[in-house]
């Protein structure tokens, strides 16, 4: 009499990995690959940008800091799992990964350009009016007011204008992997 081999509850199989992107060197060839390349890019500028000023308001800027790095690093790792073809290994449903992914690394750098932009428009300008006062400044007690010289101004513009364009990029790479996710 032949037994049955008894079925061992460990060894089931799960279903393959479901992902919408190619791997391999050919998600460079897409829209959604192309946006993680930018989004590294502009997101190393933003941190580089940010890491050479004085970042005159630390509690401001240091919120702009950890949100680059973190997601320069994170979009990074994402790319390369791709990139090296391990998403077909690792049994996760990519697309809701990657729309969820980009939607906090939405909301986080929307939140960090927000405040890049508070810190480079709260640049002081003390003037000189001797008709009423010695020393005049505009903001009243308060209110956050930097001392920015112009070449720290215009590395905080630059910052303040690639956080926006990274944030475009992971609203956009949201909204393709939502789609993607939907089919």
């Amino acid at each position: 009499m032949s037994e049955q081999p008894a079925t061992n509850p460990a060894a089931t199989t799960y279903p393959a990995p479901t992902i919408s992107l190619p791997l391999g060197l050919e998600v460079l060839r897409t829209y959604s690959g192309a946006l993680v390349c930018l989004e590294i890019l502009f997101g190393g500028l933003v941190w580089i940008l940010v890491a050479s000023s004085n970042v005159p308001v630390p509690l401001l800027q240091g919120w702009v800091m950890f949100v680059s790095v973190t997601t320069f690093f994170l979009s990074s790792v994402y790319l390369a799992i791709l990139v090296t073809g391990l998403a077909d290994r690792i049994n996760t449903d990519w697309n809701f990964l990657d729309v969820f992914y980009h939607f906090i690394a939405l909301l986080f750098y929307f939140a960090a350009f927000v405040l890049e932009a508070a810190t480079t428009a709260a640049r002081g300008e003390a003037h000189i009016n001797s008709t009423e006062c010695g020393w005049c400044s505009p903001n009243p007690r308060g209110n956050i007011m930097t001392v920015l010289n112009e070449t720290q101004y215009g590395i905080n513009v630059a910052a303040t204008i690639f956080a926006f364009i990274v944030t475009l990029c992971y609203g956009c790479s949201m909204v393709m992997g939502f789609k993607r996710w939907m089919v």
